[in-house]
């Protein structure tokens, strides 16, 4: 708790340098601060943490399916994330529909919309069969290189699979994975010392950035997005946690909440997971055979805080043009969003990238856009924190289901941890 602490100090420091660079009439105050300061050491820190994210997926893959031993087991446990994953996708953008639907952030005050200009670029192909054989690499050297946690995550497989089944004859492999995931854990411990200057850093830059101008023009927007994050953090993941997993949602939140924190200052799933899997198997006592697995799965697919962002998003602009979305684009909206949240993964700013698309199937203006981008940032911020949650929470869940066929011993449960 000594770490959430900092970080949290960080963050409140951070917010209130923020809100006083912003207020400022000399905006150069705030622009030499952040070229100087704010940002170098904000980037260094997110480096120093992506640099380890490829490694780390690598190695926590490759254990996690050597853990579970065989095709059958990865199979069930993956088919059981994926599940998870998909469904509160769905549910996290109907729940953001429904208050947006409810409150109508786009019908309170002026916005104009003349003259609105959003640069799509080449929106990727989103199709199943695209995102399927998407999943295979050619080289995986490049794969890794690239960043592409898709193929990352297959190679990973093959390679777990390989070392299972070929046995001693690749011992020195297995130790070297064994050890490789030892040395990752131990440099996430060494960085994360860094992590309040770094979020004090981040959160400062986000909001000094923003200006009280665009802050209070979209409020109502930022609100509900807000809002609707709330609501599915506390029902969706509460809820399935305590009957799914049979953890008390109290403890739960409570072991995680320095990663929310420190996911709201990266505003990056990929670089909080090394942190988010050391803290589910060192605190929420998931195996790391299924916490190695689902946890990088979901940082790749697992979208709930994007997909409500896309909700009130879509509701908002189509409010603000004065359309009326029928019950069929409605679900339209909830098809798509779906399925994109596993077909752009790995898509740099892959929320306005899905906003696009979701935008076109239902024929709303794309240039709408262009009203949200101002506050993006902050929100970006929060609907990180839900997304790395719901990776939790579906690994507790996953591990709970899977009690009586792990191969590894049994974390022991205090009376604290379940409800």
């Amino acid at each position: 708790m000594k770490e959430a602490k900092r970080i949290i100090w960080g963050l409140i420091l951070g917010v209130i340098l923020g809100i006083v660079l912003a207020s400022l009439p000399d905006k150069s105050i705030y622009e030499g601060l952040n070229k100087y300061a704010l940002q170098p050491i904000g980037t260094i820190f997110l480096n120093l943490i992506k640099m380890l994210v490829v490694p780390i997926v690598f190695f926590s893959i490759a254990l996690g399916v050597m853990g579970l031993g065989n095709p059958k087991e990865l199979g069930r446990v993956g088919g059981k994330a994926i599940t998870y994953f998909m469904t509160t996708t769905a549910v996290a953008i109907v729940i953001a529909l429904g208050l947006s639907l409810l409150i109508k952030p786009g019908t309170f005050g002026n916005f104009e919309t003349q003259g609105l200009e959003y640069d799509n670029g080449n929106l990727p192909d989103t199709s199943i069969i695209n995102t399927i054989v998407g999943m295979f690499p050619t080289n995986p050297i490049t794969s890794m290189a690239e960043g592409n946690m898709l193929q990352i995550i297959v190679f990973s497989v093959f390679i777990g699979f390989g070392i299972t089944f070929l046995g001693q004859k690749v011992s020195t492999l297995r130790t070297f994975i064994e050890q490789g995931n030892d040395l990752m854990t131990y440099l996430i411990t060494l960085v994360m010392k860094m992590a309040p200057l770094g979020a004090f850093a981040l959160i400062a830059s986000a909001v000094g950035s923003q200006g009280w101008d665009s802050l209070k023009a979209m409020g109502l927007y930022m609100g509900v997005v807000i809002l609707s994050l709330f609501v599915h953090s506390l029902l969706t993941y509460g809820s399935t946690v305590s009957l799914l997993g049979k953890m008390n949602p109290f403890f739960f939140f409570k072991k995680f909440a320095p990663v929310m924190l420190f996911a709201f200052s990266t505003s990056s799933s990929n670089a909080t997971l090394p942190v988010a899997m050391q803290t589910a198997q060192k605190e929420l006592k998931v195996p790391r055979s299924v916490s190695s697995f689902v946890q990088p799965l979901g940082a790749t697919i697992n979208m709930d805080g994007t997909a409500i962002m896309q909700g009130v998003a879509t509701v908002f602009i189509a409010q603000v043009y004065a359309v009326d979305l029928t019950p069929g684009q409605l679900a339209t909206v909830v098809l798509t969003a779906v399925l994109a949240s596993v077909g752009t993964a790995g898509v740099p700013g892959v929320g306005l990238v899905m906003l696009t698309m979701v935008l076109q199937s239902v024929n709303l203006p794309v240039e709408g856009i262009a009203l949200i981008i101002g506050v993006d940032r902050l929100l970006d911020m929060m609907r990180t924190a839900v997304n790395i949650t719901g990776d939790a929470a579906c690994a507790v869940i996953v591990s709970k289901s899977e009690e009586g066929n792990l191969k590894e011993e049994e974390n022991e449960e205090t009376d604290e941890r379940y409800a």
